[in-house]
């Protein structure tokens, strides 16, 4: 049962904002045709739109259900210190870390994707 009250207490909060926020501009729009200075909204309207504010986050907090403890450590508590540091995402076999190297030479019997395309054009038995 509390939690249909619970409903119409969000429902009722929802439409007395939006009903407050239509009556802030109906306000507003009067100010401007009057030509009088706007300087704050009057306090009916104010406490209308505190109120429902109100009302609307006392309905979604039970609606919401029960609140559940946010620990950063809860994923990590059941890995070993060998796994923490193991991204499987992150593993790249095809980089260029052989391109950029100034000391490395590619071994004879296999070619690399990343030599240069007339040797490749040139057949796998072309020696230089």
């Amino acid at each position: 049962m509390a939690f249909v009250w619970a409903r119409l207490a969000f429902f009722a909060g929802i439409i007395s904002l939006f009903h407050a926020g239509y009556s802030a501009a109906q306000h507003r729009a009067y100010m401007r045709v009057t030509e009088q200075e706007f300087t704050s909204l009057p306090t009916d309207i104010s406490i209308q739109g505190f109120l429902s504010l109100l009302m609307a986050m006392y309905g979604i907090l039970y609606i919401a259900g029960d609140f559940k403890e946010i620990r950063a450590n809860v994923q990590l508590q059941n890995k070993s210190w060998e796994t923490v540091g193991n991204r499987p995402t992150f593993y790249t076999f095809a980089h260029r870390g052989r391109a950029l190297s100034p000391n490395y030479s590619p071994p004879k019997a296999t070619r690399s994707p990343l030599d240069p395309i007339d040797s490749l054009a040139a057949g796998p038995h072309h020696q230089e």
